[in-house]
């Protein structure tokens, strides 16, 4: 091996002349690789600033679009109710007591105990043949169109689960037939409950956002 020969060439490059061999050093591919990151996180950077001008340009109206909030919390708030039509008060309310069952007394029975409540009573007696003997039920309920979502749903609160119906009737009055399966009138205390609640309904719901 030549004096002149460089090391690590292992005697297979000679220098003859004036010419050399030229050795380069190993390219570091570590460079090239952190080189492509940093453009790509340029490059996502630049993006995400982009999208950030365009929201506050445009005021955030495809979020607000989009539904609430992250935050925003909601409250049931009541609304007021508004009554389709005036109720009567019981003490403006006359019934006719008809009993259509086999047991003696419970028209007047009944009658006492619906005048105790407010209504003012009218006749008390047997039920005509057209229900004599054939109502099955607790009761119905019988007075002109004109009372079926007036006086009837009042004195409906008195005897849950009786029959409504109508007839062509001239006047105001109402009858409250006894049937069969009559036992006794609603229980006072829930009469009194489920008529306050016809008179003054439970006003609806309505949700309101807050802390938006």
């Amino acid at each position: 091996m030549s004096m002149l020969t460089p090391p690590g060439m292992g005697g297979k490059y000679r220098i003859t002349g004036d010419k050399y061999p030229r050795m380069r050093r190993p390219r570091r591919r570590g460079r090239l690789v952190l080189g492509v990151v940093a453009s790509v996180a340029a490059l996502s950077l630049a993006g995400w600033g982009t999208l950030q001008l365009i929201d506050v340009f445009t005021g955030g109206d495809e979020a607000s679009a989009a539904g609430p909030k992250a935050g925003c919390a909601t409250k049931a708030s009541p609304s007021p109710s508004v009554p389709t039509a005036a109720l009567p008060r019981p003490g403006q309310i006359t019934v006719n007591v008809l009993n259509a069952t086999a047991r003696g007394g419970l028209a007047k029975k009944t009658a006492d105990e619906l005048k105790k409540r407010g209504f003012r009573i009218g006749d008390v007696g047997n039920a005509t043949a057209t229900y004599d003997k054939k109502v099955k039920g607790v009761g119905i309920l019988l007075g002109p169109s004109s009372a079926l979502k007036t006086s009837l749903p009042v004195l409906g609160t008195q005897l849950a689960s009786a029959e409504t119906r109508t007839d062509t009737r001239k006047g105001a009055e109402v009858d409250l037939i006894i049937g069969t399966a009559f036992k006794n009138l609603t229980a006072k205390a829930a009469a009194d409950k489920a008529l306050a609640a016809l008179v003054s309904p439970a006003p609806a719901a309505a949700t309101s956002k807050q802390g938006c």
